[in-house]
């Protein structure tokens, strides 16, 4: 269907690009704080959920317990504090339709481009509708971008020597058939984070057996899926007193982790590699295959729930190979040491491609922008673009902590223009040669290779991608909204109709 054009008639208040978890939170706290204020959700795939819809391979789930990844408004009361996407994505619907967010949601709609216009401080909104290739556009005061920063539309895999050769099913966990029939065959899970480890065991069920081949070890911490305490609180107070105790406790706790796992890296090597041991068979070859060449948190640590990838090893289902990958065969893989991998199926667990605020094209008064060239200011905007607002959740605890938090800031941003007569916010530099960094200070691949497409951080605040949820608390939900480097202005914008955001169909 050729695409069409059509004039733009709707305008609302804030347009949410994305209807995952930061969109539906970012709903509930406008809701909330700033009532007054129209908004409309626009996602792209034909469902919300985000990551929990998209991804179906066997056994996902989070890596954060529930308390934590979880809402601060919105308790978690299933008894598994480690709990797979079916659980998650049932608590986000349930969320949003509790909330009336869930008739603010225009599904497939494609977010393309953005312009703005500094003359009628606005953005006017280029939108795609998936299923039928129409163009519209929309006009906003502000964009929240929550779309998060990976391609939903394709995993990475690296190019193997050979591909074509192999005779099996190769598989990216980003795209997995619903009909895959694994049982009492042999798979092989190329990589090593999270997506593999959780691959592994839930694979080992019915495979006739599992192997893990990375060309680096892990940091693989073993968690209980159940958090005792937080259950036998419930039993004794009330349900929201329970779980802000138990999200009190555990955001202590993790927080704690992370700051001795960088004061004292050697220390909480020797602890992990403890643990480990114990965990797996008497004699096995720890050191090989679970003692990464850098230090805890220098990466995401791997959590498994109740040990299940040990208990996977130790029974004989599962197998780590260390090695590199000389070539793809019809049977397998053969590897630089020479051995070959046999199997039926491979997964290629290889990693996320990075993508800016889902790919919005940006236009600041006719200039495109350059997300590379930008810093982030108080990690939620960039500078000389104005009423932009994204959220990036933390690297080394839940990612909702960091959501919430800015969340709660930007709706005390919005008060603190609409009290003063503001329509316009932007950021600005010190300095055009303020010295910067990567945006994330992260070793995974998948950063890596994407570190020169992301914009960048300052050494300080305003201008660092803070990971410190203790801080956040402090400068986020209580901290001066006014700063020198951030710039308010008035302008008188045209009124134009407020969108019906319930229209599903518009």
């Amino acid at each position: 269907m050729p695409l069409q054009q059509q004039a733009a008639t709707a305008h609302t208040d804030v347009i949410i690009v994305g209807a995952g978890i930061s969109g539906i939170g970012a709903a509930y706290y406008l809701q909330r704080d700033q009532p007054e204020k129209s908004y409309t959700i626009l996602e792209a795939r034909e469902a919300s959920g985000g990551t929990w819809d998209l991804f179906r391979y066997p056994g996902i789930r989070s890596d954060s317990d529930l308390h934590t990844f979880g809402y601060e408004f919105k308790p978690w009361v299933d008894s598994e504090a480690i709990a797979g996407a079916d659980r998650i994505l049932a608590y986000l619907r349930k969320t949003a339709a509790e909330h009336g967010i869930d008739s603010k949601i225009r599904y497939q709609h494609k977010v393309c481009s953005a312009a703005w216009s500094s003359a009628d401080a606005r953005w006017t909104v280029e939108v795609e509708r998936a299923d039928t290739g129409e163009r519209t556009s929309m006009t906003c005061n502000w964009i929240f971008a929550a779309a998060g920063y990976y391609r939903y539309d394709e995993g990475f895999t690296p190019k193997f020597k050979g591909r074509e050769d192999f005779r099996g099913q190769v598989i990216h966990p980003q795209h997995w058939p619903e009909d895959l029939d694994y049982a009492g065959k042999r798979v092989l899970v190329i990589g090593s984070g999270a997506t593999a480890v959780t691959l592994v065991p839930a694979l080992a069920r019915q495979a006739a057996h599992v192997t893990m081949l990375q060309r680096t070890p892990t940091y693989v911490m073993s968690l209980p899926s159940k958090d005792a305490v937080a259950n036998g609180l419930r039993r004794l107070l009330p349900e929201r007193w329970a779980f802000a105790l138990t999200r009190r406790k555990n955001i202590a706790i993790s927080s704690a982790v992370w700051r001795f796992c960088q004061k004292y890296p050697k220390m909480a090597r020797r602890f992990i590699r403890h643990f480990n041991r114990k965990a797996l068979p008497e004699g096995y070859p720890v050191d090989e295959h679970f003692n990464p060449p850098y230090n805890p948190w220098d990466q995401r640590l791997c959590a498994v729930p109740d040990g299940d990838l040990f208990r996977a090893i130790s029974k004989g289902k599962a197998s780590v190979v260390t090695d590199h990958i000389e070539a793809f065969t019809d049977k397998g893989v053969t590897l630089k040491s020479g051995r070959e991998l046999e199997a039926d199926i491979i997964v290629t667990a290889t990693g996320l491609n990075l993508l800016v605020f889902g790919g919005i094209k940006l236009t600041v008064d006719g200039q495109p922008v350059d997300y590379s060239e930008k810093v982030a200011f108080k990690g939620m905007m960039l500078d000389g673009v104005p009423n932009l607002a994204f959220a990036v959740g933390y690297t080394n605890s839940s990612w909702t902590l960091k959501i919430g938090l800015l969340c709660e800031h930007f709706c005390r941003l919005l008060a603190h223009m609409d009290d003063h007569g503001f329509s316009t916010c932007t950021p600005e530099l010190p300095s055009k040669d303020m010295k910067t960094r990567p945006l994330l200070d992260f070793g995974a691949g998948y950063v890596k290779r994407s570190i020169d497409s992301l914009p960048r951080q300052g050494e300080g605040w305003p201008w660092v991608m803070s990971m410190d949820y203790k801080h956040d608390k402090t400068v986020l939900r209580k901290g001066q909204i006014a700063d020198p480097h951030l710039r308010f202005d008035s302008v008188k914008a045209h009124k134009t109709p407020v969108a019906d955001s319930g229209d599903k169909a518009a």
